[in-house]
């Protein structure tokens, strides 16, 4: 069994590979001058991503890693189908189809916030994109997605997984935190999973909004005088939420504060705003970063085994 990859998740692709016991195999992935991208299988990777399965790890942002994905599918299937012939006529023109068994894992799912729609009009992204990749695919394996509903109806088998385990791992290892705080609702899962593997009282911020433009954040059954506060997420991008949410717990006597995460965006300067607030942003490597400090591959691992336990029934 193989673990592919193209241009934007090779890292991952190799804890993955590693925590499997499989193979990597690097897939040709590069830009012509007009920046449209090309894909290429290399002739020495042929052989082994015709073996059954083949997992694909590639990231669905930005928009390029869409298109990127799309055509690596589309090439390893082809490939697997034993469409290969080439106007250079290299190699085989063909061979036997070993049927389906392309896999993708998604490290982190592009668009997945556009999972409702909010306004007539609007393309509910996520579950667009989502049916895009099932098409060219046999199964999907997604990390920590924002909004696992829009994946709940498509054609093949989708596994979520979590890197909240290896998370909780690292915050009791290098922070030792005290207590376990959710910026809001919509991460009390993720935040309260965390809390439990290591023990910890957990709570949440609420979001009172008094205008246009001011949003107030208040805690429920907060008692963080003199404790060190780690501020679980699914993913981090301006970094807004959690700096009112580490000002908010410093109010009440926090004596540290750190941000955790799986999904490290970091847009528009948010580890220069964070670092003004927090004493620590520790992400996992779903995408490339400096803040990138956990290993996703063993929660990719855990998905890529349920989709084939999923596959075999």
């Amino acid at each position: 069994m193989v673990v592919v990859s193209g241009s934007n998740s090779r890292a991952l692709a190799i804890d993955l590979a590693n925590e499997l016991g499989w193979d990597h195999h690097s897939l040709e992935a590069r830009r012509f001058p007009d920046s449209e991208g090309y894909i290429r299988i290399p002739e020495e990777a042929i052989e082994a991503v015709r073996k059954e399965p083949v997992i694909l790890v590639s990231n669905t942002f930005p928009d390029a890693g869409i298109v990127e994905t799309l055509l690596l599918l589309e090439a390893l299937r082809d490939v697997r189908a034993g469409r290969t012939e080439n106007l250079k006529e290299i190699g085989p023109q063909s061979m036997e189809s070993v049927g389906p068994g392309v896999i993708v894992a998604i490290p982190y799912f592009g668009y997945s916030r556009q999972d409702k729609r909010f306004r007539p009009g609007e393309a509910i992204s996520a579950k667009a994109i989502g049916k895009l990749l099932a098409s060219h695919c046999d199964g999907i394996v997604v990390f920590d997605l924002h909004a696992p509903a829009a994946l709940e109806e498509m054609p093949i088998p989708v596994a979520f997984t979590s890197a909240m385990p290896e998370i909780a791992a690292h915050l009791q290892e290098n922070v030792n935190p005290d207590f376990i705080l959710s910026p809001d609702k919509g991460a009390i899962d993720r935040a309260s999973a965390v809390a439990k593997s290591i023990g910890l009282p957990f709570s949440y911020l609420e979001k009172t909004r008094i205008d246009a433009h001011t949003i107030v954040h208040k805690a429920k059954d907060l008692q963080v005088d003199g404790k060190i506060v780690a501020i679980v997420d699914d993913m981090i991008a301006t970094g807004g939420t959690i700096c009112k949410a580490a000002d908010a717990l410093r109010n009440q006597g926090a004596t540290e504060v750190h941000a955790a995460c799986t999904h490290g965006l970091f847009t528009g300067g948010a580890i220069a705003r964070l670092s003004n607030h927090v004493d620590g942003v520790h992400a996992t490597s779903s995408l490339s970063n400096s803040r990138a400090v956990i290993s996703g591959g063993a929660a990719l691992a855990r998905g890529v085994r349920k989709i084939l336990d999923d596959l075999q029934k």
